[in-house]
């Protein structure tokens, strides 16, 4: 049997598995989902505990690693879905907002007084509103003229950040506060909003919190008239402009959530961390984001959560490999995207897009050939 065929096989045998999974899954009823939703919550409350943790890493500081990169790419991850995997837009630039946001939580909450809660409703405010700065001018353009322009945007945040005394400089800013302290509310023996510098539980549970809001949100605006517009317009945005879709407005909207909820992480971020400064925020984050959900499966929230924390466990998980962990991370995206290009776990309606190369826009906002572009003698009669 020859390679080719062996990885056909493979890919045929997993898209099977996965695709009766979901159908099993869209047949259930309500309460088994409701069901599944709880049991997947309770256990992501569960992972900081030391013996789960000791299986899915070596080393101690498993609570932290769910925080920062894990429970961070992921957040990330399904902001950058909205632009990437619902409107077809590629953003090469989603670090800014990130950037904006912890910027925000460090300059108000150091300079301003302000608390942490007061500062994540600005936070979520004006990333959207620099959303819609970035978007309004460049939205015009599309695949990758519109990545260029993303990528210019994320690097002028940064190199502003890094020139601009008044906020720190390279220096950055130290001493952010943590959030006030809530005490009294307990989950299984940890005091859940009790915020301490060496333990880094309570920030993991507010980030599981954050994530549930933010998924039940997205989800909500998928199935909504403005999912079906991303839909429409990542499909053939031509044709879903004669049909009367506002598609800059549209694509407007996905810019301003992708950037809230990039800005809400940010936020959070920095106040766990402290202190930031411009080299916490540089392009090979983005380009990591972005990484993670094309391989977790463009379009479906599950499919980039679980691609986000591949993308973020792997290096953790073979860090004692010492520099030939990269090494052992890229080989198996590589390995990853040759059995499933797709996705791990893809919509049904992307992977179709994908399959079929109708030639709307691509995975990432790339203009994908139809049957028809194909030459005489590849697969297509003339």
């Amino acid at each position: 049997m020859s390679s080719n065929s062996m990885i056909t096989n493979g890919r045929n045998a997993f898209g099977a598995f996965v695709d009766g999974v979901r159908g099993r899954w869209a047949t259930a009823p309500g309460w088994q989902r409701w069901t599944i939703y709880i049991l997947l919550i309770v256990g992501a409350l569960l992972l900081p505990s030391e013996s789960i943790g000791g299986f899915m890493s070596p080393y101690n500081d498993w609570a932290s690693i769910l925080f920062f990169p894990i429970g961070t790419y992921i957040v990330l991850a399904i902001g950058l879905n909205v632009v990437v995997g619902q409107a077809g837009l590629l953003d090469l630039g989603y670090v800014a907002f990130f950037a904006i946001g912890g910027y925000l939580m460090a300059i108000l909450g150091t300079r301003m007084g302000l608390n942490f809660w007061e500062i994540l409703v600005v936070g979520v405010l004006l990333s959207a509103a620099s959303g819609v700065v970035l978007g309004a001018p460049t939205l015009r353009l599309r695949g990758d003229y519109l990545a260029i322009v993303t990528l210019g945007f994320g690097e002028i945040v940064r190199q502003t950040a890094e020139n601009t005394d008044a906020i720190g400089g390279p220096r950055g800013i130290a001493g952010i506060p943590h959030p006030p302290d809530i005490d009294g509310i307990e989950l299984f023996g940890v005091q859940i909003f009790h915020y301490g510098v060496l333990d880094p539980r309570p920030y993991y549970y507010l980030l599981v919190a954050l994530a549930v809001l933010i998924i039940v949100f997205v989800k909500r605006w998928e199935r909504s008239r403005v999912g079906r517009a991303w839909a429409a317009i990542r499909e053939d945005e031509d044709a879903a402009e004669v049909m009367g879709v506002p598609t800059f407005k549209f694509k407007l909207l996905a810019f301003a959530i992708g950037a809230a909820i990039g800005g809400a992480m940010g936020v959070v971020w920095a106040a766990k961390t402290i202190s930031i400064n411009p080299n916490d925020f540089l392009f090979m984050l983005s380009a990591t984001i972005v990484a993670a959900v094309v391989l977790g499966g463009s379009g479906n929230v599950p499919g980039v959560i679980l691609g986000a924390f591949l993308v973020a466990w792997l290096p953790e998980r073979f860090r004692g490999l010492s520099d030939y962990r990269i090494l052992v991370f890229g080989a198996a995206l590589v390995v990853l995207m040759i059995f499933r290009p797709e996705g791990l776990l893809p919509s049904r309606r992307r992977k179709a897009e994908l399959a079929e190369g109708t030639g709307g826009m691509g995975a990432l906002g790339a203009e994908v050939p139809g049957p028809e572009d194909q030459p005489a003698g590849e697969g297509v009669a003339k």
